[in-house]
């Protein structure tokens, strides 16, 4: 995989990591409410399905990076899957949640895809 490829890659996992942290650990926090538009006793009430979706983040995150350091084909193969699964995950939150969602998450893993394909 290329150098650049594989920097993408790796970058989309730390966003998802740090998405991770936000929604795991600061969701009540005024970084974390700021970054998703929620109010105080929102983020109170739904602190548990926050951490939650932040739990999943991470296992985009691991995937990612799994990917990025396994030998192919199964590095490949992985760096694919996690990545559609990003971009996927980014068009339903688009869908659902926020627009914003499509620019931060769907454009980086296509970005991302296009040059693991390429580069393969």
């Amino acid at each position: 995989m290329s150098i650049i490829a594989t920097v993408v890659v790796l970058l989309i996992a730390a966003l998802h990591a740090y998405i991770l942290v936000l929604e795991m650990f600061l969701w009540t926090g005024a970084r974390a409410r700021a970054a998703f538009g929620t109010s105080l006793d929102f983020a109170s009430e739904t602190k548990a399905l926050a951490a939650n979706q932040g739990l999943y983040n991470g296992f985009l995150a691991a995937g990612l990076v799994w990917g990025a350091v396994a030998s192919d084909p199964v590095g490949f193969q992985v760096r694919v899957f996690f990545l559609v699964c990003v971009a996927v995950a980014g068009v339903y939150g688009a869908a659902t949640a926020s627009r914003k969602i499509l620019f931060v998450q769907t454009v980086p893993a296509l970005v991302g895809l296009a040059l693991v394909l390429a580069s393969h």
